[in-house]
C-alpha cells in the first residue's frame, strides 16, 4: 500500500523536482506539474497520455480513474493511493515526470 509519504520521497528522488502548493493539493514539478497531491494524502493525479491513462485504467481499475473534466480527457488520472503497491506509485511517478519534463522542452 502507497502512502503520501512514499509519494513525497519517491518524487523528491527525481531530478529537480521541487514542492508548492496548488490551489488545495500540493504540486510536485520538474519544470512542469506532473503530479498533484490532495490535501488528505488519499490521491494523487498524475500527467499521463491519453495512452498511458487507458492502460494504467484497464490494468489497475480499481487504483486509477480519468479526472471527469476535461483534464481527464488530456490524460490527467487520480490514482487512490492505498490501491498503489510502492512500486506501482514508482512507475507512476517516473511516467507522469518523463511527460512533465518532456513537455516543458517543448518551444
Amino acid at each position: 500500500m502507497a502512502t503520501a509519504e512514499n509519494l513525497r520521497t519517491l518524487a523528491f528522488a527525481l531530478e529537480g523536482t521541487t514542492e508548492a502548493p496548488h490551489f488545495d493539493r500540493k504540486a510536485f514539478k520538474a519544470k512542469r506539474i506532473y503530479v498533484t497531491l490532495d490535501a488528505d494524502g488519499k490521491t494523487a493525479n498524475f500527467n499521463f497520455t491519453r495512452e498511458e491513462q487507458e492502460m494504467k485504467v484497464a490494468l489497475y481499475p480499481e487504483a486509477f480513474v480519468p479526472i471527469p473534466n476535461k483534464w481527464g480527457t488530456s490524460g490527467w488520472t487520480t490514482a487512490i493511493l492505498s490501491k498503489l503497491s510502492k512500486a506501482e506509485l514508482k512507475a507512476a511517478l517516473e511516467t507522469a515526470y518523463a511527460n512533465g519534463v518532456a513537455k516543458a522542452r517543448k518551444p
